[in-house]
């Protein structure tokens, strides 16, 4: 890109995908703003572990010059992989065969990830406390932004990585998540080695499974002991409303979430009484497959405002990553914004429906009658 008439270019969203995509541009030379909803880099709680795949997240972040800062946080152990029963036998188990970081899929923490995108850009490059609440397309390809504080701007490319509900993706796309029928309670056991062995030996070094009958415990050991926990159930988008639940009440989610999971092993119904973080519901949401959009100047999305998937697809945040790897180099090597962005979603947009379909074949099939017997077939075939 001719870099002497720079476009104005606003990302909005500051999560993986928007990060990648400015730090590489940067690293040539071109200027983006991100803007974000949150108050500061650490409004809010980043979430879970990821696991960072050779071709997508890890090929993202060679493109940013950062694979080595990742391979020195990279958790390599995180990559063992169990399924219990409802009874709590461990019924298989993968353990990674040496603990070295450039070998497979090696896990890092959310907010460890976004530390280290965030630490590699250039001050000011991120304008927190930017909510953004409309966009106005002007006619000539560029877009004046409205942000809840009052701020307005223009761009001459404005990329959608605001996520699950994009506001960006309402000027190029009328679909909107549905849900999947699947719901996540969170939780989670802090120190969890020393407080709560019995749970941590179960769940061992990386992630732990327990799926049967439309329902199941995913335990997912991150950084510094401690362990997130997901209590996932094919049930109502709103089963606490018609339960009459308040989800503020802990002690009434527990007992809902105990009832629900009567005849479970008291080992696994240990990740629910045993929480240090109370629960927090989680309805699971995906785009209708495939998601398209026409091509309109001076638009684009990335991640989960492009393509948001359930997490069964083990993809979210790496092709997140490589979109925003792929959408800053298409900028780096055409001569104008418009050129980019049709070869940048030329590649985005199969390779997304692919991913998406993948994505909804995995939660129909941990969330299933017969899912102990879908997943332990499915493991014992890729190991």
């Amino acid at each position: 890109m001719n870099t002497t008439s720079a476009p104005r270019i606003a990302i909005i969203g500051a999560g993986p995908g928007g990060l990648t995509c400015a730090r590489i541009l940067q690293e040539h030379g071109i200027t983006a703003t991100l803007y974000d909803g949150d108050a500061s880099r650490t409004a809010r709680d980043q979430g879970g572990t990821l696991d960072m795949h050779p071709a997508s997240g890890q090929h993202a972040l060679r493109a940013a010059g950062l694979l080595e800062d990742f391979l020195a946080e990279a958790r390599p152990e995180g990559q063992q992989m169990r399924l219990a029963g409802r009874d709590g036998r461990v019924l298989f188990d993968a353990v990674p065969p040496e603990a070295d970081a450039t070998v497979g899929n090696p896990e890092i923490d959310r907010g460890q990830l976004r530390g280290l995108l965030l630490d590699s850009l250039k001050p000011d490059t991120v304008r927190w406390g930017h909510r953004l609440t409309r966009v106005d397309p002007l006619g000539d390809g560029t877009h004046r932004l409205h942000f809840a504080d009052g701020t307005i701007t223009e761009a001459d490319l404005v990329v959608g990585a605001d996520g699950a509900w994009s506001k960006v993706r309402r000027q190029l796309s009328d679909a909107t998540p549905v849900y999947t029928g699947v719901t996540f309670v969170e939780t989670g056991l802090s120190d969890a080695d020393r407080r709560h062995p019995g749970l941590a030996e179960l769940t061992g070094d990386g992630t732990m499974m327990a799926l049967d009958n439309n329902q199941g415990f995913v335990a997912q050991r991150n950084s510094d002991g401690h362990i997130r926990v997901y209590v996932g159930m094919r049930t109502d988008e709103n089963w606490h409303r018609k339960a009459g639940l308040d989800l503020t009440d802990t002690a009434a989610v527990r007992d809902a979430l105990l009832d629900e999971f009567t005849g479970w092993s008291p080992g696994l119904l240990g990740f629910i009484t045993a929480t240090d973080t109370g629960y927090t519901n989680r309805p699971l949401y995906a785009l209708p497959v495939p998601h398209t959009w026409p091509h309109t100047p001076g638009l684009t999305l990335l991640g989960d405002a492009a393509h948001l998937m359930s997490p069964f697809s083990g993809m979210g945040a790496n092709l997140a990553m490589l979109d925003g790897a792929d959408l800053a180099r298409a900028l780096v090597d055409h001569p104008t914004v418009d050129e980019a962005i049709t070869a940048y979603e030329k590649t985005l947009l199969p390779r997304s429906v692919e991913a998406a379909e993948g994505a909804a074949e995995g939660i129909d099939g941990a969330f299933a009658p017969d899912s102990a017997a879908q997943t332990l077939a499915h493991m014992t075939q890729r190991h």
